[in-house]
């Protein structure tokens, strides 16, 4: 399991920085790409702080300066990182909170699963709005990242 999960973490990376860069070349990058992306990396920043039982710095829908987005996206990585490298136990339930209030249980497997999954599919969401401003979306396929 830690194993996988390091890969899929590691292709995450791939993915966001991938992205970032294309970003950061652009002269004007679009408002729901910058909503968007800034979401992902919110998200991932929040499941890191429940898994290690902390208060978020970010909230939800927070939007970032496209130039902060390398920096947070590394903290991220290297606070998912951390957690992997220490886990023993993929099963461990954690109880949390989400952004309602609303109280909840899942393994640490399913957390750290759902950080990169939430991650895919809003990355897919910002390829669709790239090629609605007449840009090409960054190729982001798992197959790609594995040749």
């Amino acid at each position: 399991m830690k194993a996988f999960l390091n890969e899929i973490f590691d292709y995450n990376y791939y993915c966001n920085k991938k992205l970032i860069d294309e970003c950061l070349a652009l002269s004007e990058v679009p408002a729901k790409t910058i909503s968007l992306f800034s979401h992902v990396l919110n998200a991932h920043h929040i499941w890191n702080a429940r898994i290690l039982e902390k208060a978020p710095e970010y909230g939800v829908w927070q939007e970032h300066d496209v130039k902060d987005w390398a920096d947070i996206h590394y903290e991220n990585q290297r606070s998912s990182f951390e957690i992997l490298t220490n886990a023993d136990n993929f099963d461990k339930r954690i109880d949390y909170e989400n952004t309602e209030g609303r109280l909840f249980t899942n393994t640490l497997k399913d957390m750290l699963f759902h950080i990169t999954n939430h991650s895919t599919h809003h990355r897919g969401q910002i390829a669709i709005d790239f090629r609605n401003n007449g840009l090409e979306p960054v190729g982001l396929d798992y197959v790609h990242y594995k040749r």
